[in-house]
């Protein structure tokens, strides 16, 4: 994992941390423009190594020759398959040496399946990759999610092994057997490289115009195409920019030797941003370059049709700092005892409709087909109840007028006077159909009461040594009208362990809403003129990525590993391994 951060402590905690930003204006259109060409973000790479024990023998005159086959389940319940293992004669409880390298996503539910065979020994001189599966001897399955392994204490998840005589079959499966994962996070995922750029008299055809300029950065593979790595931020109407800190792990370039295309562009809102300049250049080339202080030159390529040399421009690019370090992870923080807890809060205010009526937003369709705001609760919640151990999760309601009571901006989605908790995301959802039959829609649409709410729940978790990380979800139809109080709110929460996901659903206009993400580097800033000390609002307009089948809202996730670690590193919080 690892991306570019507009910020210091931000950029620090790429490493582990995000690879898509969704945010202001400005942001949120590099991202669909770098969307658009192919960048997906960059994860940690994790190595799982197998055992397991007491399995099942079916052989008559020896033990059993057992093979593990891995497979990833796609979200349509198929299989692809991964990896084999190697072959162990003779035990019932193999070792297996091949070990299976896969990418981490911490916004994505990662399933694995693991089928154990027997392997016939008459196939035994045969590469595994060309045995007939069919053809060998179950010996039994497990599954689990890659977020169940990671999350441990030691990085082991030990499974039952069930034999199922058949997949219609009506009798349960039978223990056979127990299998071993152990994850190890690769090395080049904690190897970062820091750098500050800066770029001097950039050219634009446009006299009249500002210039807002961006740096993207991508890496060149085997075919000569390009894959983008991350960007930096926008600075706004400057011809000599120096960009705030640029982090990146070896896993992201390759190695030092690898070539990377570096583009500077000018900002356009509509997404067709400018190209201003490009150099290539490794690492190594780069190292060179902030020892030298020297810069170099910005080129563009020749006119499509022409036939001549790269034009190079008198702008320049500089390195004004180069350094590498080893740092500690996300998943190092899970792996010393860091949770990550869900909340959610609910926009019950009149301008969803009649939730009776099909074109609401509340609308409950009987084909069990989800609204939008049941599919944001079950995308945040299926990826973060892996995080959290006891999977009771504080849900709320605002903005409706509960049965013989005034209009409520903060009530608890269950019902109750007395607790907010739910059980699972199963139990949000149960507890938000039940609140449409039990309150009226009202208004306005108010932030501030949530927000203190899930703050103060992150402050007694905190002050009680809890290592826990708050993240809430606030779906809503419309524009905050308390835009103020909600920012006070912001501001009193950064100092807090608690991230907030605000996803709008619905055709509103949410330009107004945007003022409240400030990763372009705009900080929020109180009625008492504090300013946040960190960004921790990430705001979206629901929708789905078509290309891939990554919603919008999971592509949001990806931002809490950075500002988890912003947190902790902050404040010098170790992860206790």
């Amino acid at each position: 994992m690892g991306n570019c951060f507009s910020n210091d402590a931000a950029g620090r905690s790429a490493v582990g941390g995000t690879a898509f930003s969704q945010s202001t204006t400005s942001n949120v259109a590099i991202d669909c423009f770098l969307l658009s060409r192919g960048y997906r973000g960059l994860y940690s790479q994790i190595e799982l190594s197998f055992s397991a024990s007491n399995l099942r023998d079916r052989d008559v005159f020896s033990k059993s020759d057992p093979m593990l086959v891995i497979y990833a389940k796609r979200r349509d319940g198929t299989l692809e398959e991964l990896q084999r293992t190697e072959v162990v004669q003779n035990s019932l409880n193999p070792k297996w040496i091949h070990k299976l390298n896969i990418t981490y996503q911490f916004e994505v539910v990662q399933t694995l399946v693991f089928f154990v065979y027997d392997v016939d020994t008459q196939y035994q001189n045969l590469e595994v990759k060309m045995l007939k599966l069919d053809e060998q001897e179950y010996l039994g399955e497990a599954t689990c999610v890659l977020s169940e392994i990671v999350t441990q204490s030691d990085r082991s998840l030990t499974l039952d092994l069930v034999y199922r005589e058949d997949s219609t079959s009506s009798t349960l499966p039978h223990h056979c057997g127990k299998l071993t994962i152990h994850a190890e996070e690769c090395v080049s995922s904690k190897t970062t490289t820091e750098m500050i750029f800066r770029c001097s008299d950039l050219e634009h055809k446009d006299l009249f115009s500002r210039i807002d300029p961006f740096l993207v950065i991508s890496k060149i593979v085997e075919s000569k195409s390009s894959i983008l790595v991350c960007k930096t931020e926008v600075i706004k109407n400057d011809l000599n920019p120096t960009w705030k800190p640029v982090f990146l792990n070896m896993q992201q370039v390759g190695s030092k030797d690898s070539p990377l295309i570096i583009e500077c562009f000018n900002f356009n809102s509509n997404g067709k941003h400018e190209l201003i300049g490009k150099v290539q250049k490794t690492l190594v080339e780069l190292e060179k370059l902030s020892f030298s202080g020297e810069g170099d030159n910005l080129f563009l390529l020749p006119s499509a049709g022409h036939d001549y040399h790269n034009k190079v421009l008198k702008s320049q690019l500089f390195v004004d700092k180069f350094s590498e370090s080893v740092q500690q992870t996300f998943l190092d923080y899970l792996a010393g005892g860091y949770e990550m807890s869900f909340m959610v809060a609910v926009d019950f205010t009149a301008s969803n409709g009649n939730p009776r009526l099909r074109d609401s937003l509340h609308f409950i369709d009987p084909s069990g087909r989800p609204n939008s705001y049941q599919q944001a609760i079950i995308e945040v919640g299926e990826v973060l109840q892996f995080y959290d151990t006891d999977k009771r999760f504080p849900a709320w309601g605002f903005g409706a007028r509960p049965i013989d009571g005034p209009v409520s901006h903060c009530f608890n989605l269950n019902g109750s006077s007395h607790y907010c908790e739910v059980e699972g995301t199963q139990g949000i959802l149960m507890a938000y159909t039940s609140a449409l039959h039990n309150v009226s829609l009202a208004g306005p649409t108010l932030f501030g009461p949530v927000i203190n709410n899930a703050a103060l729940i992150a402050s007694q978790s905190l002050a009680n040594g809890g290592r826990k990380y708050f993240v809430l979800l606030i779906i809503t139809d419309g524009v905050v009208t308390d835009l103020q109080e909600t920012k006070d709110a912001l501001v009193k929460a950064s100092d807090l362990p608690l991230s907030i996901l605000i996803v709008g659903v619905g055709g509103a206009d949410f330009k107004e809403m945007e003022v409240l993400d400030a990763d372009k580097g705009e900080r929020l800033e109180s009625t008492t003129g504090r300013v946040a000390s960190r960004d921790i609002v990430q705001f979206v307009p629901f929708r789905d990525v078509q290309d891939g089948g990554i919603s919008m809202v999971q592509a949001l996730l990806a931002e809490i590993p950075h500002q988890f670690l912003t947190y902790v590193r902050s404040r010098d919080v170790q992860p206790n391994l």
